[in-house]
Order: C-alpha cells, then sequence, then structure tokens
C-alpha cells in the first residue's frame, strides 16, 4: 500500500508539472480489509510494530485527503489479470471491465 501510494503521488506530480488535469483526491482499491483498518486507525498494536513508518506514511497521506481508500472484494480486483494465472470466465470478466477485447476472435 506504501509503494501504490508514493506511485500515485509520482504521477500526481508529473500531471501537475505537464498541466494535463488538476487531480484532487485519488481512490485506492484494496482487497485486505486488515490493511485498510491498519491504516486507517491511529492506535498500533504489538503486532504491526514493523510497519510503524509505512502505515504513518499512508495515513498522513489519508488525513490530507491526496489519497482515499475503499475496500474491493478479492472477485472484483482487475489487477489479478496482471498478477495471477485465471482461468475461464474470471478472465473473460476481467476483459471486460478492462474494455479489452480478443483481436483474434472470428468476426
Amino acid at each position: 500500500m506504501t509503494s501504490l501510494t508514493c506511485e500515485l503521488i509520482w504521477v500526481k506530480q508529473f500531471l501537475q508539472e505537464v498541466k494535463f488535469c488538476d487531480i484532487h483526491t485519488m481512490k485506492m482499491y484494496c482487497d485486505n480489509q486488515a490493511v485498510l483498518h491498519i491504516a486507517s486507525n491511529p492506535v498500533f498494536y504489538e503486532r504491526t510494530k514493523h510497519i510503524e513508518i509505512d502505515c504513518h506514511f499512508v495515513r498522513e497521506k489519508l488525513l490530507t485527503k491526496e489519497i482515499c481508500t475503499e475496500f474491493i472484494g478479492s472477485n472484483d480486483q482487475l489487477a489479478d489479470v496482471l498478477t495471477k494465472s485465471l482461468r475461464g470466465p474470471q478472465t473473460e470478466f476481467i476483459c471486460f471491465k478492462l474494455g479489452t477485447y480478443n483481436l483474434y476472435a472470428p468476426a
């Protein structure tokens, strides 16, 4: 989540430098509810000590409204087509949602 936050901020700054558009809040979709709760909860527990610095960074960006987080179910995660080996209907569903199509399908 911290890596994605850094990438989003870089993209936002790049788009502002080239004066492409004015971006206010960027949405970050996550299928892990535990991560979302840790990022939004100001109280740290003993089990999460090792990720404290990363959480502070993400929480700071959440508080300044540079990013907002939203839960998305694992079945609806569009990035899975790029990171996992999917089969049949799930691949077709994600490709449809992304607006892609098969160039080699018979007309």
